[in-house]
């Protein structure tokens, strides 16, 4: 397993149509080491801090494997690392094999697999498609998010080396599809809720959904409970 690229961006205001949208997803490779700290990775900043960034989205990572597979499917050969809008281009890191609560050593960096990604329509903009985020979601190679354990350094070229393996945990791809392609399946929603690992935000959107049906729920960890608090979640 390696980190390919690191990929950062400022965000910048860009015509879209009538209005301008100010957006940190258009990545671009950087040389050296760089600092992945708690929020962020340094060079990188997120333009909407509602939905995006924060303790348990501080990186995104997205795996390479999947670049020739969207190149073929929409018969493109311009994409460049950063191109899904991702902090860490990694190879070796599929959906189907890193489970929410997975930890890596990346550098001197230790980071843990929190939730995977939900694209909007600034993927589209980046893109040039507008339903790319719908066929994006659909596809289960979404990447994940990562929340920073222990700060450190990052380049290209690191290797990844898992440090924590969370077995009794759900692949990131399996609670994409419990979340959006299989809502019915409570019995699954339960045991997302059983991650300790899961965000906040995908951990209450389970709860509500169970809430919703009438059937009862884990309580929210401890740990878990005050970062929802602190982020109004």
């Amino acid at each position: 397993m390696r980190l390919l690229s690191v990929n950062v961006s400022l965000p910048r205001t860009i015509g879209q149509g009538k209005k301008a949208v100010t957006t940190g997803i258009f990545k671009e490779p950087v040389t050296g080491r760089r600092w992945v700290r708690a929020r962020n990775v340094e060079g990188d900043a997120q333009a909407d801090l509602e939905n995006h960034g924060g303790k348990f989205k501080a990186v995104y990572a997205y795996p390479f494997e999947h670049y020739a597979e969207w190149a073929k499917a929409l018969d493109r050969d311009d994409f460049s690392y950063g191109q899904f809008g991702e902090n860490c281009t990694v190879e070796g890191l599929l959906e189907e094999g890193v489970r929410i609560g997975d930890r890596f050593r990346i550098g001197t960096a230790l980071v843990e697999v929190t939730q995977p990604r939900v694209p909007c329509f600034k993927l589209a903009m980046k893109m040039g498609l507008e339903d790319f985020p719908k066929r994006f979601l659909a596809s289960g190679h979404t990447g994940f998010y990562l929340r920073v354990i222990e700060e450190g350094t990052i380049a290209a070229g690191d290797a990844i080396l898992c440090v924590k393996s969370a077995p009794e945990s759900l692949a990131v791809r399996e609670v994409n599809r419990l979340m959006f392609q299989v809502k019915a399946d409570l019995e699954g929603a339960k045991r997302a809720l059983k991650i300790e690992a899961l965000s906040p935000g995908w951990r209450m959107a389970f709860e509500k959904r169970l809430v919703e049906a009438g059937a009862p729920i884990s309580s929210l960890p401890a740990w878990n409970r005050e970062e929802a608090a602190a982020a109004g979640l």
